[in-house]
């Protein structure tokens, strides 16, 4: 593996951070106070299109730049030095665009697809329920045939920045005779349509960045179909194949070792000060190897896109180590700072990194759903990487609507 920048890849580096420094330099520290971040969030998109730093790797022909993945992960790596307001696109850019420029018809690619890269307008991806837990294929929203268009009804759940979006991509049911994975249809939805009823979940930190969402006989035209009836299990692999790629790492600003570091030396017990103390040094030493781990993971993958290989399952693997570490971490810190680490907003303590530390524990309990579970990228890295055997699926070629039969 070479880690290192190529010639071409290190004068692509330069020109970004050039350009991020003349561009970025109100986003060096984190947000303060009331921010609106939709506005932010369009600001900093519109003024990334206008200069050449969005859709990097997409045809030129959509908008894009026609680059490689390398300078798109070298645009990643500079930006997330910045605390730019980037994340309400994440999904959107990340996940749902890159579906409907592959499987949607043209005038649909032409009307949304640059629109989207301005920032103009954000999107959200609907694909979790509450019947389905973590298996996809089992999703219940249907959508019945209806002239020449669709109506939609049912519910989805955990859906992020529903609240905030424009548009979404749905996956629904469409034909229950068929085994649960043929007979599933992707749409895209417009969010202020008549009969969408958008529900936000309070979160434990007290944010609201995840949705439920109600459809009530909402009307889709068969133009805004993603792909053929029946073959929406194929359209979602496209946007799921983008989304564990995406939520893989861990973000640049995250807590770490050091984090952890800084704090028990910050703190007096009564055994004397934390860091010296064995097992605080044990736990610091842990999350270093995982740490490390991680980041050399993460290179692996970046060394086989830089010379043209397509990354494998394997990026499941940081995923599933990256949440539950961080879990792992704002859990110690918060028994590090012992009544300290209870305090919350205004009456948080100064401790070094404890805010931080404990903000990444209640996120990463979102990020070990996200993208898959735990438990479904641990069967992928099984079977997938290690080669273990497949588990005993009997449901696989049974017809949806008598799968309660096959259950009872």
């Amino acid at each position: 593996m070479d880690f290192e920048d190529t010639a071409e890849e290190a004068a692509y580096r330069a020109k970004v951070r050039e350009w991020l420094a003349a561009n970025a330099a109100e986003y060096k520290t984190p947000y303060e106070g009331d921010v609106d971040l939709v506005v932010r969030g369009k600001a900093w998109q519109a003024k990334k299109y206008d200069a050449g730093y969005v859709g990097i790797t997409w045809p030129k022909a959509l908008g894009g730049q026609g680059g490689t993945p390398m300078q798109q992960i070298i645009f990643n790596q500079e930006e997330s030095k910045y605390w730019v307001p980037a994340g309400i696109y994440a999904i959107g850019l990340g996940m749902c665009i890159p579906t409907v420029f592959t499987h949607g018809r043209p005038e649909i690619i032409q009307r949304y697809v640059p629109v989207a890269m301005k920032g103009e307008e954000i999107w959200c991806q609907l694909f979790s329920e509450p019947a389905a837990g973590s298996d996809l294929a089992g999703i219940r929203t249907k959508a019945e045939r209806d002239g020449d268009g669709w109506v939609i009804n049912g519910q989805k759940v955990w859906t992020s920045g529903a609240h905030r979006a424009d548009y979404g991509i749905i996956v629904t049911r469409t034909d229950p005779t068929q085994p649960k994975h043929k007979g599933l249809t992707m749409f895209i939805i417009n969010m202020r349509a008549p009969g969408v009823e958008v529900r936000p979940i309070k979160q434990m930190a007290g944010a609201s960045e995840f949705n439920e969402v109600f459809f009530t006989d909402v009307r889709i035209a068969d133009d805004h179909r993603l792909g053929d009836v029946g073959d929406g299990w194929r359209v979602s692999l496209t946007t799921l194949m983008n989304e564990r790629l995406a939520v893989g790492g861990k973000p640049t600003n995250s807590p770490d070792a050091h984090s952890l570091i800084e704090l028990a030396r910050a703190i007096d017990a009564e055994e004397g000060n934390m860091l010296e103390q064995s097992h605080v040094r044990q736990k610091i030493a842990d999350v270093y190897i995982q740490d490390r781990g991680i980041s050399l993971t993460r290179m692996r993958t970046m060394s086989a896109i830089s010379s043209g290989r397509t990354p494998g399952p394997e990026s499941s693997i940081s995923k599933v180590v990256v949440a539950k570490l961080m879990q792992d971490m704002g859990s110690f810190a918060g028994d590090m700072a012992e009544s300290a680490g209870l305090l919350m907003g205004d009456d948080a303590s100064s401790l070094p990194h404890l805010e931080a530390l404990r903000q990444g524990y209640f996120w990463s309990a979102g990020l070990r759903i996200a993208g898959g579970t735990d438990e479904i990228l641990r069967n992928i890295i099984a079977e997938r990487v290690l080669g273990l055997p497949g588990d005993i699926r009997p449901d696989k070629t049974v017809p949806f609507n008598e799968l309660h039969k096959v259950v009872s």
